[in-house]
């Protein structure tokens, strides 16, 4: 058997950064560390995690304060930073950078008078942040079906920006079907450089081995996406961990490619491999 990793598989840059923040302040031990949701969407690696100490939280009203508080990559609305400094939580920005650059874009037009119009998944917790920037405001397109359904102002100036994570041919159809109704936009394509070549890469190797094992949290945006990447092309199996894979269906296939959402740790592709290389 062969087996074939992709490139640009596993934990992303802003992942990586915010993984290493929480885990620096969870060797603190001068107060304790709460994350706001799960620190990325991949249980195993928050397990880790919680067991050196980290609190898992929704709201900042239950963390008492002088407490440290993550924001987790995806990042949160400005009312989170209001809310934080009202009752002296400590905020540890672990915000992807290119997430913050979003927020800031959308602040800005928002500020000038744009209306703001957000690619992605209305209920992702990036989006959920993103919308935070310009007082909940935003449309929010998931596909390009969903432009039926809005009534546009036509009057109106609009900024159009993306979730990071989102997949490329279906922001462009969104955004071709944009421009073809609305006069006055500005779009700003705020798909992450590291989720581009991810999907890409992912693509290209699907193309050339009998079945794609596709490693990630159920609930992480970007793994979902690489699946569905992944399923138009070759069979395909989603996986969290190496518990998942059976050994006798494997061995019907003479090439495997592999590869894994920004939420995962190396350990569990690692795992993943070994299992795969004792076949």
């Amino acid at each position: 058997m062969e087996i074939k990793i992709a490139k640009n598989a596993g934990f992303c840059f802003g992942v990586k950064r915010a993984m290493q923040m929480a885990s620096d302040e969870l060797d603190d031990k001068s107060t304790e560390v709460y994350s706001l949701g799960p620190l990325i969407h991949n249980k195993q690696a928050v397990s880790k995690y919680e067991e050196k100490g980290l609190k898992v939280v929704e709201e900042i009203e239950n963390i008492p304060s002088k407490e440290r508080v993550i924001i987790r990559s995806h990042g949160v609305g400005e009312i989170v930073y209001n809310e934080a400094e009202n009752k002296s939580v400590k905020i540890v920005d672990t915000t992807c950078p290119y997430v913050k650059k979003i927020h800031k874009i959308v602040n800005d037009f928002y500020k000038k008078g744009y209306k703001i119009i957000i690619i992605g998944n209305k209920i992702h917790p990036e989006v959920v942040g993103i919308n935070g920037w310009c007082d909940n405001s935003a449309i929010v397109i998931k596909n390009v079906d969903d432009i039926d359904n809005i009534e546009f102002d036509k009057d109106a100036k609009y900024c159009v920006v993306s979730q990071t994570t989102v997949d490329i041919d279906n922001y462009e159809k969104i955004v071709e079907k944009l421009n073809s109704i609305l006069k006055d936009t500005v779009m700003k394509n705020t798909i992450c450089s590291a989720t581009k070549e991810r999907q890409l890469s992912a693509k290209n190797l699907a193309k050339e081995v009998d079945c794609m094992i596709v490693i990630g949290g159920k609930h992480s945006s970007n793994t979902q996406k690489l699946v569905n990447i992944c399923k138009d092309l070759t069979n395909t199996f989603a996986i969290e961990t190496k518990d998942e894979l059976n050994k006798e269906e494997l061995q019907n296939y003479k090439s495997i490619g592999i590869t894994a959402g920004a939420s995962t740790p190396d350990w569990i592709i690692s795992e993943v491999i070994e299992f795969l290389e004792s076949i």
